[in-house]
Formats: C-alpha cells, sequence, structure tokens
C-alpha cells in the first residue's frame, strides 16, 4: 500500500487552484458590431462529409381527410427532401408518413426538420407552405388549444376570436409577428422566427384561457412596431407608452323564473302506495287465477284496440279527397247578374237576326240606297 506514503510525500507540492469561469474570458469578437451573435449559418456538407452513422427515422399519423390530398402533394415533398438526402414513406393503409436518414444525409439536425414537416402535413398546412420549415431560420411551433377549455360552445366561440371576421384577425397577427399562422380543429400551426413563435404561442393561450382578446394584443403588438422605428427609446422602458387593458365582469341579473309557492307548514300528502290502490279498486281480495284472467282481459282490449287503429291507418289511404264544392249564391247581386247576362243574350240574338236579313238584301237596291244616302250627306254640308 504505497499510495498512502507517495501522497504524504507529495503534501509540499501546491496543488493547481481551480477557479470557476476561468475560460470566460473576453474575446476580441464579443464587442464588434459587425458580427450578428444569433445569426444561424447555413449548414456547409464539408463538415459532415463521413455522413452519419446510424439511421434515425420518425413517423405521424394522419387524418383520413387528408390522404387525397397528401398523395397528389407527395411527390412534391419527396422532390424536398431527396435535396438533403432523407428518405420518406407515405403508409395509406396505417395513415402514417415517416422520414429517415440515408447513406448520403449530411446535416444532422435535417431530420429534426424533417419531422416538423410531416407534423405540419398532418396538421393540415399546405405542402409549399410546409416545406419551407427545411430552412434553417425558419422554425415551428403546434400549440394544442383542445385542453384549455372544457365547454365546447365556449371553446368554438374562443378560437373563433383568433381567427375574427373573414379571417382579419389571424392576417394581421400574421403580419405583425412575421410568422404563419393556420387554426385546424385542436390545434394551432405556426411558423416563423423564434421571437415571432413565442408572441404568437402567448396570443393563442391568452384568448383561449380568457385573459385578453387578440384585437387587444394587435394593438400593443403596433404600438411596439412604432417604438421600435425610434433609436432613442431603445433602452428604454415602454410599459408607459403601451395601452393597459383591464378586464370587465359585467354582472347580469338573472331572472327568476320559478314563482314562490304560498307558504305551508303542513307537509304535502303521502302519494298512495300499489296496495292502497288494491284495496280501492278490489283487485287486492281477488285470487290469483282472477288477477292474471283480468290482466289477459285487458291485454287482449289493448291489442283490439291497436289493431283497429292500424286498420284505420292502412284505410285511409283508399278513401278519397272530398271535392271542394261551390256554394250557390242566392244574394241579390247574382239575380241581377244572371238577368243582364239574359238581357245580353238576347240583345246578341237580335243583331245576329238582322245581319241574317241583311244578307238577303239585293246588291243593286244595296248600291243605289248607299249612294243616297251619301249625296244626302253632301247635300247637309253645302247647306251649312
Amino acid at each position: 500500500m504505497s499510495l498512502p506514503d507517495e501522497a504524504d510525500g507529495g503534501a509540499g507540492v501546491a496543488p493547481k487552484e481551480k477557479r470557476k469561469g476561468k475560460h470566460d474570458k473576453p474575446k476580441p469578437w464579443d464587442d464588434d458590431p459587425n458580427i450578428d451573435h444569433w445569426k444561424v449559418e447555413k449548414f456547409d456538407p464539408s463538415w459532415n462529409e463521413g455522413g452519419m452513422l446510424e439511421v434515425s427515422s420518425f413517423s405521424t399519423l394522419f387524418p383520413q381527410y387528408r390522404e387525397k390530398y397528401l398523395q397528389q402533394a407527395w411527390p412534391l415533398v419527396r422532390s424536398a427532401l431527396k435535396e438533403f438526402g432523407v428518405s420518406c414513406e407515405l403508409n395509406l393503409v396505417e395513415g402514417s408518413m415517416t422520414v429517415s436518414t440515408t447513406i448520403k444525409t449530411k446535416d444532422p439536425y435535417i431530420i429534426i426538420k424533417a419531422r416538423d414537416l410531416i407534423k405540419l402535413l398532418s396538421r393540415s398546412v399546405p405542402a409549399p407552405q410546409a416545406i419551407k420549415i427545411l430552412d434553417d431560420e425558419v422554425q415551428c411551433d403546434i400549440i394544442k388549444i383542445s385542453g384549455m377549455v372544457r365547454n365546447k360552445e365556449r371553446f368554438v366561440k374562443r378560437r373563433q376570436h383568433l381567427v375574427g371576421p373573414n379571417s382579419s384577425t389571424l392576417k394581421a397577427l400574421e403580419i405583425l409577428t412575421g410568422c404563419y399562422i393556420l387554426v385546424q380543429g385542436n390545434t394551432v400551426a405556426a411558423m416563423g422566427s423564434f421571437k415571432g413563435l413565442k408572441q404568437v404561442r402567448r396570443i393563442v393561450e391568452e384568448c383561449m384561457l380568457n385573459k385578453m382578446h387578440p384585437v387587444y394584443n394587435i394593438k400593443i403588438l403596433m404600438m411596439r412596431k412604432e417604438l421600435e422605428k425610434d433609436p432613442a427609446l431603445a433602452n428604454e422602458n415602454w410599459d408607459r407608452f403601451l395601452p393597459k387593458f383591464k378586464k370587465k365582469n359585467v354582472k347580469q341579473k338573472k331572472v327568476n323564473t320559478k314563482q314562490k309557492k304560498p307558504y305551508t307548514p303542513f307537509p304535502p300528502p303521502q302519494p298512495p302506495s300499489k296496495v292502497d290502490i288494491q284495496l280501492e279498486t278490489g283487485e287486492y281480495f281477488l285470487s290469483d287465477k282472477k288477477k292474471s284472467a283480468k290482466k289477459w282481459q285487458e291485454k287482449q282490449e289493448k291489442q283490439a284496440e291497436k289493431t283497429a287503429e292500424n286498420k284505420r291507418k292502412r284505410e285511409e289511404a283508399f278513401i278519397p279527397p272530398k271535392e271542394p264544392t261551390i256554394p250557390a249564391d242566392k244574394s241579390e247581386d247574382a239575380n241581377n247578374n244572371v238577368a243582364d247576362l239574359a238581357m245580353s243574350v238576347k240583345k246578341r240574338a237580335k243583331k245576329f237576326g238582322e245581319r241574317k236579313s241583311e244578307g238577303n238584301v239585293n246588291a243593286e237596291t244595296y248600291i243605289i240606297g248607299s249612294s243616297e244616302q251619301a249625296s244626302g250627306k253632301k247635300s247637309k254640308k253645302q247647306r251649312s
């Protein structure tokens, strides 16, 4: 056991000082204004020439109503993932989408991006929009809103607040946050920068939990946009400029629909039991044979009533409908109308007789008579 001796022998050597954060020294590029420390550099395949050592894969299920669209858009998704060396599979039997790495995959983080892509596709995001998630600068967030509200009617109403009339509220949020937002079913899918996604999640949660209406959040975001333009206010607190909205709960008076009954100190009468009813009718004293006979008799009567009613319903289809009868009008106006009608018929008959007699007249006499009438008219005119 030479270890303790060695330790005793080396007691005179001073141990090295362990200082926390000894590597946290100021670097020359920390204060360089030309360097953006938050910028995500584009992946270069030369950084990982060997590729992936193991196969990583992710799969997600999709609803049945998305099946037809995914079949049409799958060639576009496959070609987009092929550029990054990721394979994808659409299983229509199980209703699932799977992405996995291959030998050609160089970027180790692209499989996470591909997983987000199939998640967005399953949540009804269009394929051209969902493919943008493969860019390094674009991130996504799927917010589950179904568990925030228990009442279904209230849930639908608050979800509609997010969308707004003609999707105006949703468009305003997209412009102000710089994110793509899609409200579908029990989730809200958002795509954009980390800062924008954080704002979207906060607004969605506040809306669904009934803390603040999205319209007020839009007003605050618009104020922040204006304040960002002023360089003098860059290092100041903006709370004094932002509007503060207080939640107002207006209490509604409840209408008493129940009418108060007059107070009586005595309890209500006890309802009669089956035995009491049998005693009143005398059924209680009957023998079992008579009771069964009575029940059978009642049953037969009910059956007879039912069959008669069914027969009547069947025969209704064969009964002809009653024709509407015009009531005879015995008033004075009706009598006058009949008399007028008779007079008009007589006049027409008389005219018809006159025309017949005119038809038998000789042509020469008719012409002579007409010429005499014409000459008589001319002489009258001359006299005048």
